[in-house]
């Protein structure tokens, strides 16, 4: 047998580029089970949304169709054009925008300057103090209905939208978020402030609000979601049509003996594109706050 000699004399061996060997990925069946189980639940909480745009977009006597359609003979984009006609959609829609933007802003305040003292000041019964705070969490909201009512009638406050702002203006859960991520910043840059003459307000305005804007990103959007969604609250206090938020005007469409349900849908459908708006542009600062709010910084 003949060997082949092979002259290596003339390769380049520094210009020689080496192909690492691929492993194949391994798919476990648990990442499988896991992938079919959250694809699952992310068809069933799409589903509803999916099947109020296809209504809006019905003819009336295609909503109760046996079996069921998806999509009717022909898109009725005029049902959207029908909102203004049937309802003050534009004035329930001001309504919550107004006492949702005043909350929000009034939250992401209040929540920022408690949870900074609770982290950061030293003081007698703080932990306390702190603790008392939380425990307002575990108060049913129908246990303080009755005495909140009462209040605001007695200040004259029921029919105003002082009913629905006032009691949102603090928030525990959002002092106790926001002081969580105050702790997560270093102490050193505190202390360097303070070198520097910086009063404790100097700290908390120029140093640690810059910082933690993902906390307030993450805050914001939970106080949004909530007070534009809420339904309880203006039921109770609001009995003036033009004073109605979109939560409560939209159900004041349903009738006693019929609904125009293409069109309520329509409704329904632009009032859900602020909360996606406000939240697909927060998306990544609210990722990071909620990624970072348990790490501890020193």
């Amino acid at each position: 047998m003949s060997k082949l000699a092979i002259n290596t004399s003339n390769i380049d061996v520094e210009n020689v580029k080496v192909i690492p060997h691929r492993r194949k990925k391994k798919v476990s069946i648990k990442k499988i089970i896991a992938h079919i189980f959250l694809t699952i639940g992310a068809v069933t909480m799409l589903f509803p949304f999916v099947w109020m745009v296809s209504t809006s977009l019905k003819q009336l006597s295609e909503v109760f169709v046996f079996p069921p359609t998806l999509m009717g003979e022909s898109l009725r984009f005029d049902n959207y054009l029908k909102i203004s006609d049937r309802f003050p959609f534009m004035t329930y829609f001001l309504n919550s925008l107004k006492v949702t933007g005043i909350v929000v802003v009034s939250q992401l305040l209040t929540s920022s300057m408690a949870g900074y003292v609770f982290a950061r000041l030293h003081f007698k019964f703080r932990d306390l103090i702190f603790g008392l705070y939380l425990a307002t969490l575990m108060i049913p909201m129908q246990v303080t209905m009755i005495p909140n009512f009462v209040i605001m009638r007695f200040y004259g406050l029921v029919d105003t939208h002082a009913a629905l702002i006032l009691p949102g203006l603090v928030s525990a859960f959002g002092t106790f978020l926001m002081r969580q991520f105050f702790l997560t910043i270093p102490k050193s840059l505190e202390d360097a402030a303070k070198i520097d003459g910086c009063t404790p307000f100097g700290i908390y305005w120029r140093i640690f609000v810059p910082l933690t804007m993902p906390a307030m990103a993450t805050l914001g959007i939970f106080v949004f979601m909530g007070t534009w969604n809420d339904f309880f609250s203006p039921l109770i206090y609001i009995n003036t049509q033009s004073k109605m938020t979109l939560p409560l005007g939209l159900a004041s469409m349903q009738g006693m003996y019929s609904t125009d349900w293409p069109v309520l849908m329509a409704g329904t459908v632009i009032s859900v594109l602020p909360v996606i708006i406000v939240f697909l542009l927060a998306q990544d600062a609210f990722i990071k706050g909620v990624t970072l709010s348990g790490i501890k910084g020193e």
